[in-house]
């Protein structure tokens, strides 16, 4: 009987203690919370007292009108009563009391009205409002970023910016001709849209739905078996609205992307290379497949239109990112449109090249980190960068063993080259490698806290 009765008072301690420490929890959480609208940066304070002020002018301007009559009379009967309480309740206590009472009733009434609001903006509740309107400033406050590239390699790094910065252009390339891409753009004639797919779902705010949902392939339907639904969805939007342009501004808008993507060129165009045995490959899907050592690299038409909301971006940048990405096939075709790269080398702004941490069977077999950068600079005729990002660590033995398998191999860093051609090096470790692919990738947010680093410490030293 006195055991039973212990191991219930035990239980009723412990259930009281819990409570106890949820609420202080709660309690603890709503403070923070509250103490999170006097940030400075929110543009919330400055409008509350400006509706404070507002009521005062109110009020000043009724009594002027009125020759202060009513005024009178009610600051006389407000004498009387504030008089009466002094007796009853001493100054010393009633004046705190009716201003804390006062301060409360504010708070309060501004609260109730964040509430209000929030239930119909926002139905996940007012604790989290503060944090997005936090949030919100600090991202539209961030560097104008432009990043050049395009396939996984920019999506990727795309992941990991849009947590330091909405002001975000990624220009990509539209030079795709094979898989679903190339199917729409043979069949329909539109411009190729996977390379903008998965940027607009990297950098979208429900990034890995819509990243299932845009990658998603159909399996069965004639005519619908390998096309993805965001590959669709861009061609639909694109006869909608007239151009890849418009297409993907109001999917931006529609999907509540964090910066804007833009495709270098609406021109339709054809990816050509000069082997060095000799070949000439056209189509973007057929130089990799081909095989033999890239001497030359061009396009068809020939210095294609740059978009001009392209070249603004770059005009407006105050930082600018070329790669990572497929170097023959992702990052150059981008420096090939006319006026690109020119926009960027008369910049005078932080600029770096992410390398590639493994070369490329049938692009840049056997390339070093220094034959990374000639390519670049020999297809643009100019100098684009002062730094390079390369990889520092190697991967496991498991995975490359599984990389020589497809002749790739780890970019070799040779150091006196790379300073040959004038370039710093930001030697660092952002690789993770994908237990369930096999593969290695730069690691979005690590990519991004690096880069992010690399430019404040430029803008300080300047």
């Amino acid at each position: 009987m006195s055991t039973g009765l212990v191991k219930k008072t035990l239980r009723i301690l412990l259930k009281s203690n819990f409570s106890i420490a949820k609420y202080r929890k709660s309690h603890s959480r709503v403070i923070n919370q509250c103490f999170k609208w006097l940030a400075p940066g929110l543009f919330v304070k400055r409008w509350l007292l400006l509706s404070a002020a507002g009521v005062l002018l109110t009020s000043l301007g009724l009594a002027i009108w009125t020759g202060m009559t009513p005024i009178f009379y009610t600051l006389q009967l407000l004498k009387q009563f504030l008089g009466w309480i002094t007796t009853v309740v001493p100054s010393y206590i009633s004046g705190p009391t009716i201003i804390f009472a006062g301060l409360l009733f504010i708070f309060w009434g501004q609260n109730r009205s964040l509430n209000s609001i929030t239930q119909v903006l926002m139905p996940e509740g007012d604790d989290q409002l503060v944090d997005r309107l936090l949030t919100h400033r600090r991202l539209h406050k961030g560097p104008k970023i432009v990043v050049i590239g395009g396939g996984t390699g920019l999506s990727t790094l795309l992941r990991g910016l849009k947590s330091y910065s909405a002001n975000i252009t990624a220009i990509v390339t539209v030079a795709d001709d094979g898989g679903s891409s190339g199917r729409l753009r043979r069949e329909i004639g539109v411009l190729p849209p996977g390379d903008i797919r998965n940027c607009l779902a990297a950098l979208a705010n429900e990034e890995k739905l819509l990243t299932e949902l845009f990658q998603y392939r159909f399996r069965a339907g004639d005519g619908l078996v390998g096309h993805s639904f965001g590959n669709l969805f861009l061609t639909a939007m694109s006869e909608v609205t007239g151009d890849l342009e418009r297409a993907v501004a109001a999917s931006s808008k529609v999907l509540a992307v964090r910066g804007q993507v833009l495709p270098a060129t609406l021109t339709d165009v054809n990816l050509w290379a000069e082997l060095s045995d000799g070949r000439r490959i056209e189509g973007e899907s057929n130089i990799t497949e081909a095989g033999g050592k890239i001497i030359k690299i061009g396009c068809t038409p020939e210095n294609p239109p740059a978009l001009p909301k392209v070249l603004q971006a770059i005009e407006e940048a105050d930082y600018i990112i070329i790669g990572p990405g497929s170097l023959y096939t992702s990052v150059i075709p981008n420096l090939l449109v006319s006026g690109i790269a020119e926009a960027i080398s008369y910049r005078n702004i932080p600029s770096i090249y992410v390398c590639n941490i493994m070369t490329q069977a049938g692009e840049t077999t056997g390339y070093s980190v220094a034959d990374h950068i000639r390519a670049i600079d020999v297809a643009c005729g100019k100098r684009l960068f002062d730094t390079v990002l390369v990889q520092g660590k190697s991967p496991s033995a498991q995975v490359l063993i599984r990389y020589a398998q497809e002749d790739s191999h780890p970019v070799f860093l040779d150091r006196e080259e790379v300073k040959n051609l004038g370039r710093k090096i930001l030697l660092t470790n952002v690789m993770y490698e994908d237990e369930n692919t096999g593969f290695v990738r730069h690691d979005p947010m690590l990519l991004a806290q690096v880069l992010l680093q690399w430019y404040g410490q430029f803008q300080f030293n300047r």
